[in-house]
């Protein structure tokens, strides 16, 4: 039953609501690298929905669902919440948000998530921003968020980034190979990249009128 929305939304896509389909854009960039600060600015200034699927997933366990529990329990055992089930919160989240422009922070996480995103919405990315920041810059950031904790939190950082370079980078990768890519350089200012942020929404938006 639910795989049939999904279809019905790549159909309708087809079909005559062409100029309703969603415009998408994946934030990706590693652990520090400001993506939530940016995503708020763009937000502001750009009127995008603004979802974390790690957000969704935890909201849905806290929601006490047969879903949420099923998550629950899957994190519990170390398991990997199939893509499916996260790409389809992501889906609901977008039907009941009234919008029609989503902004997709930390996701996809992998190519797996990747193309199962395109095959249950139908959807493909307009572009992927990459917030592009050197892992000394992004360790010294984190460390300075959450000061106060214990040292061994270095060692879960690191593997952090490790997931990040394994696992997220080939799918930036992928979309680099096919033109949709707007690498930001990350290490700067806020306000520096937020300026190189709007200079991407800018002209893609003039592209599009």
């Amino acid at each position: 039953m639910e795989t049939d929305v999904g279809v019905s939304t790549s159909e309708e896509a087809n079909g005559s609501t062409v100029q309703k389909k969603p415009t998408v854009v994946f934030v990706l960039g590693g652990p520090g690298s400001g993506k939530g600060t940016q995503c708020a600015c763009i937000v502001e200034h750009f009127g995008f929905t603004h979802f974390s699927a790690g957000d969704l997933l935890r909201a849905e366990i806290k929601s006490g669902s047969e879903n949420g529990l099923m998550i629950k329990s899957m994190i519990g055992e170390g398991k990997i919440v199939p893509s499916e089930v996260t790409v389809k919160l992501l889906q609901k989240a977008m039907e009941e948000s009234g919008n029609d422009k989503f902004l997709i922070d930390g996701f996809p996480r992998n190519d797996e998530n990747r193309a199962a995103f395109e095959a249950v919405t139908g959807i493909e990315p307009a572009f992927v921003l990459f917030f592009d920041c050197p892992e000394e810059e992004m360790e010294r950031r984190i460390l300075h968020r959450n000061q106060g904790r214990d040292d061994d939190n270095i060692e879960t950082i690191r593997k952090r980034f490790k997931v990040f370079l394994e696992s997220s980078l080939p799918v930036v990768q992928f979309y680099e190979s096919i033109g949709k890519v707007h690498k930001i350089d990350a290490a700067r200012p806020v306000e520096e990249v937020f300026e190189s942020v709007k200079a991407v929404f800018t002209s893609v938006n003039e592209k599009d009128d």
